[in-house]
C-alpha cells in the first residue's frame, strides 16, 4: 500500500552489488558464508521469477491472476521442503485469499515472513534496461517476494532451514483489502500469535529497514446550513452557510492539529453547494451565486504512528467540529476500515539490530532505520501490537509504484537476499 520511497540511487546499491561479490568475511561462519555463496548462485534464478511473475497481471480484483502469481510462488517454496495451502475468503469479499507455506521444525525463533501478490494496476509486462527490471509489480512487491524466496533457497542449500519453524504469508489483497478487515487480516492475526517475530519484505529504501509504519484511516464530513439569498449571509437568519463551516473545520485541523509529529489529516476532496453529493471519490455539487450553500461534504484520510494518538487526534478533531459557526450544524464519521499502525517498539529495534549485524558482517554497510513518516500503511500493521517486526526487507532501488514505468534495480536483489538469509539464520539457530 504504500511505501515512499526517495528513488533510484545507483552508486549505492552498485556498490552494495559488488560488496556481495566477496562473501568471505570474519563475522560470518561456515553456514552464513555458504547462505551467501548459494544467494549469488541463484540470481540467474531470481531474474527469471521476476521476470515471471511480473508478466502474470495481478491488480487485486483479478482473482485469477493473483492467485496464479502465489502459485507459481507456491512452486518454488514447495521445492525447498514448504507445505503450502490457499486461505480462501467468502465469495462475496470478490478476493483471491492468501498463499500459506510453513516449515513445521522444532528449532529456533518461530517466524512469519510476509509479503502480498496483488498490485493496484494491470500489468506492464517485464523488460529490462541495464540492471533496471521495469513492470508492474517488480517493485511493489514482486520483487520483495523475490528476494524472500531467494534467500529461504540459499538457507536451504545451506542446509540451514532443516528442523527451521517458518511460516511465508502473501496476501492476496494488500493493496485493496477485503472488507471486513477482521475476516480478511484473521488468518494473519492467528499466524502472529503462533510466531515469534515477523520479517515483511516490502522494498527497502535507501539501504533502510523500517521499524514503524503510520496507520491509515478515512474520514467524511457532512456539514448543514441555512439557505436563501446571498445578501443574508452572516446575519442572525441565515448565518454562514455550509461552506464557511466546512472551511472553518477544516482550517482547524490544519492549525490545532497540523504540526504533531506523525500525524497528518487530509481533506481530499471538497464539494458544497445547493445541491451536493459524494460517492466515495467522486463528488458532484450545483449552486448559483446568490444562494447560500446549505449543504458541504469533505473527504479525507488520517495517519498516525501509535493507536493513541489516533485517538487523541479523532477526539480533537470531532471537537472541532462541534463548535459551529451560526446556524450551522456538521457531522464528523470515521471509516470501519482502518489500517492499523506499526508503531515503534523496543523489540522492532532489537530486529533491526540483528539485521545491522549481519549486514555489516556480508560488508553490505549500515542499516539504519527508515523514518516511520516516509512509510505508508502496510500489512504488517495488523499484527504489530502482537509481536516484534521489521518491514523493508525486500528490494531495492525502485520507483514509480502505483504508477506506469515502475522499476526495480536488478543488483539489489542477492546482496538483500544475502542479508535477509543470513539474519533469518541467525534468528533461528
Amino acid at each position: 500500500m504504500k511505501s515512499t520511497s526517495p528513488g533510484f540511487q545507483p552508486a549505492l546499491w552498485t556498490l552494495l552489488a559488488l560488496a556481495s561479490a566477496s562473501t568471505v568475511n570474519a563475522g560470518l561462519d561456515r553456514t552464513e558464508r555458504a547462505v551467501a555463496r548459494h544467494a549469488a548462485a541463484g540470481a540467474r534464478a531470481a531474474e527469471a521469477l521476476l521476470e515471471r511473475t511480473v508478466n502474470i497481471e495481478s491488480p487485486t480484483e483479478n482473482v485469477a491472476g493473483v492467485r496464479a502469481v502465489g502459485d507459481a510462488f507456491a512452486g518454488e517454496l514447495r521445492a525447498i521442503g514448504f507445505r503450502t495451502h490457499w486461505v480462501d475468503l467468502p465469495p462475496e469479499m470478490k478476493r483471491a485469499g492468501h498463499l500459506v507455506a510453513e516449515l513445521e521444525g522444532t528449532r529456533g525463533k518461530r517466524l512469519l515472513l510476509l509479503g502480498h501478490l496483488d498490485t493496484v494496476l494491470r500489468g506492464e509486462p517485464f523488460r529490462r534496461e541495464g540492471t533496471r527490471a521495469y513492470g508492474t509489480g517488480a517493485t511493489d512487491m514482486k520483487g520483495g517476494i523475490v528476494v524472500m524466496v531467494q534467500a529461504l533457497k540459499a538457507l536451504h542449500a545451506a542446509g540451514a532451514l532443516k528442523d527451521r519453524r517458518i511460516t511465508v504469508m502473501l496476501t492476496g489483497d494488500e493493496e485493496d483489502a477485503g472488507l471486513p478487515l477482521s475476516v480478511a487480516r484473521e488468518s494473519m492475526v492467528a499466524l502472529a500469535r503462533r510466531s515469534d517475530a515477523a520479517l515483511s519484505f516490502e522494498e527497502a529504501v535507501n539501504g533502510t529497514a523500517t521499524v514503524g509504519r503510520r496507520g491509515i484511516n478515512g474520514w467524511t464530513l457532512e456539514v448543514t446550513g441555512e439557505t436563501g439569498h446571498s445578501s443574508a449571509i452572516f446575519g442572525p437568519e441565515r448565518g454562514s452557510g455550509a461552506v464557511y463551516e466546512a472551511s472553518r473545520i477544516l482550517a482547524a485541523f490544519q492549525a490545532e492539529l497540523g504540526n504533531e509529529k506523525y500525524l497528518t489529516i487530509n481533506p481530499s476532496i471538497v464539494v458544497g453547494g445547493t445541491k451536493a453529493a459524494l460517492d466515495d471519490y467522486r463528488g458532484t455539487a450545483e449552486g448559483k451565486t446568490n444562494v447560500i450553500a446549505p449543504v458541504a461534504i469533505a473527504r479525507g484520510d488520517i495517519r498516525y504512528i501509535s493507536l493513541d494518538q489516533e485517538k487523541s487526534a479523532v477526539e480533537r478533531m470531532q471537537a472541532i467540529v462541534a463548535r459551529h459557526l451560526p446556524r450551522t450544524g456538521a457531522i464528523l464519521r470515521f471509516d470501519d476500515a482502518a489500517y492499523p499502525p506499526m508503531t515503534p517498539t523496543p523489540g522492532n529495534e532489537a530486529l533491526l539490530k540483528a539485521l545491522d549485524g549481519a549486514s555489516r558482517d556480508l560488508e553490505l554497510g549500515p542499516v539504519p532505520a527508515l523514518d516511520p513518516g516516509r512509510r505508508g500503511a502496510g500489512d504488517v500493521g495488523f499484527i504489530a501490537h502482537l509481536l516484534p517486526c521489521l518491514d523493508g526487507l525486500g528490494n531495492g532501488g525502485g520507483g514509480n509504484s502505483h504508477a506506469p514505468g515502475e522499476f526495480m534495480d536488478l543488483a539489489t536483489l542477492t546482496p538483500l537476499a544475502q542479508r535477509a538469509g543470513v539474519l533469518i539464520y541467525r534468528l533461528t539457530r
